[in-house]
């Protein structure tokens, strides 16, 4: 059966809405919906094939909205091409150029790279160096400025015009927990009233990580992470993405000190978002400003394979892919972007890519699964499989949430699989969890709500392993 698409949409009469929706069929183009869900990212639903690359639904306040799961939510689905750069929806394209800013509107500051930034400070008649003062503010000299009153030292007349033409804040705090280990889990709220999560991990050896999200909710549907049962509400600006990082140093540096390590691990397919996530890693490793490293600034994509080469040609900041299976077949279940690019596409491409680029190692990170993918054979085709890249491997826990239907390899499973490894000359880490009594570790962000993405058919061959019949 060929596969088509749906929008839904709200219309408003007086205190009333109506709830509107429109089924197009194949072979129509489906680049038209997706650039007009983007636009209305609350009240807009895609049904992509498979299943699995799906955005939801969402709304505000106690309003919900009930949508039947469509009959091409079989995995047997054939998967329809994701949009190409020239397709992204608009949430993807980056910020709005300010020269294009409606009259009386106020530009987000942290949604400039430095150049763009001088270019609209000189826009309105001030000197570069009055610039770079405002950009130290933003992001330097341990000040994180928030609001205008924090920017002392400024020109008075610098200051009244950022204060009629700039915003200096994209989140809103709405709370910081705290697990068992020290690791703190933030929330923040956007404009339009949705919910990021963000984490930050203090390390014994002087090394305090920030992981931040780059969507609300995620349209990759890997089988085991929680954020993927949200599906896709909307991309985060290179502003709310930015902030992040800035949130988090002002926070809590006095408490754990300085905050040296980013990686782009949160909600969210940050490839899916890529414009925005370029840009947001340029303003990041800024030396002026935020100076993180380029080596310390990790970019993670579950394989979206022309976004990856764009990356690699453009950003000196660090990649890790999330591998988690040595086989199609294994992949292709728990991570269905691998039935648009497989394994073999993916591992080529970074063999070629990595040719050009000098004392460069890629990340692979292996999420281990009891019974799916930890066996002596995955560790053994493991080893050929990352023959002749550059990298290093991290593997990681599963850690459990609701719904769930995945249990953690044993720590002897794992260990004997690193042991495998080792032996076979890669370089291997184990990575336990960290936050996950605050659903703050790898896979637990985010809400899903009562609208989730469709849990994928298990395998036959699988079904033991997780103590299911269906």
């Amino acid at each position: 059966m060929e596969m088509g698409y749906m929008w839904m949409r709200r219309v408003r009469f007086g205190s009333n809405s109506l709830f509107l929706a429109m089924a197009f069929p194949s072979p129509a183009s489906p680049a038209p919906a997706l650039r007009y869900a983007s636009r209305h990212p609350l009240f807009s639903s895609i049904c992509l094939k498979p299943p699995l690359l799906i955005s939801l639904a969402s709304s505000h306040g106690n309003r919900s909205i009930s949508i039947s799961t469509p009959s091409c939510f079989s995995s047997a689905s054939p998967l329809l091409s994701l949009p190409e750069n020239d397709d992204l929806p608009d949430f993807g394209r980056g910020e709005k150029s300010f020269q294009n800013m409606p009259e009386g509107s106020k530009v987000l500051l942290k949604g400039m790279n430095y150049g763009e930034f001088q270019e609209w400070v000189q826009s309105h008649g001030f000197r570069p160096g009055q610039a770079l003062m405002l950009w130290k503010r933003l992001y330097g000299d341990n000040i994180w400025a928030h609001d205008i009153d924090e920017l002392e030292g400024l020109n008075k007349d610098f200051k009244k015009m950022l204060s009629e033409h700039a915003e200096l804040r994209a989140l809103s705090l709405k709370d910081i927990r705290m697990a068992s280990d020290g690791t703190r889990k933030i929330l923040f709220v956007l404009d339009d009233g949705l919910v990021i999560e963000t984490v930050v991990i203090p390390c014994d050896r002087g090394r305090t990580t920030v992981c931040v999200s780059s969507q609300v909710g995620c349209a990759m549907n890997c089988q085991f992470c929680y954020t993927g049962r949200m599906g896709l509400r909307r991309h985060l600006t290179a502003a709310e993405i930015v902030e992040q990082a800035v949130y988090a140093r002002r926070l809590l540096s006095g408490d754990i000190g300085s905050i040296t390590n980013v990686v782009f691990m949160g909600m969210g397919e940050p490839f899916h978002n890529i414009e925005n996530v370029i840009k947001a890693a340029d303003i990041m490793v800024d030396e002026q400003g935020l100076h993180f490293s380029p080596r310390k600034v990790t970019v993670s994509t579950s394989g979206l394979v022309p976004q990856m080469k764009r990356f690699l040609h453009e950003s000196s900041c660090a990649l890790a892919v999330s591998l988690n299976a040595t086989t199609d077949e294994v992949r292709n279940w728990i991570m269905p972007i691998n039935r648009k690019y497989k394994l073999n596409l993916l591992l080529e491409t970074l063999r070629e890519e990595l040719k050009f680029k000098n004392n460069y190692k890629v990340l692979f990170e292996y999420v281990m699964l009891a019974g799916i993918n930890d066996s002596i054979e995955d560790a053994n085709r493991l080893i050929d499989l990352v023959k002749g890249i550059p990298c290093k491997i991290n593997l990681i826990s599963f850690n459990p949430h609701s719904g769930s239907q995945f249990r953690p390899s044993s720590d002897e499973k794992m260990i004997e699989f690193r042991n495998i490894l080792a032996k076979g000359g890669c370089i291997v880490f184990m990575r336990f969890s960290r936050g996950d009594d605050q659903m703050a570790a790898c896979g637990q962000l985010g809400n899903p709500g009562s609208i989730q993405a469709p849990v994928l058919r298990v395998p036959e061959q699988f079904r033991v392993a997780l103590n299911t019949g269906t």
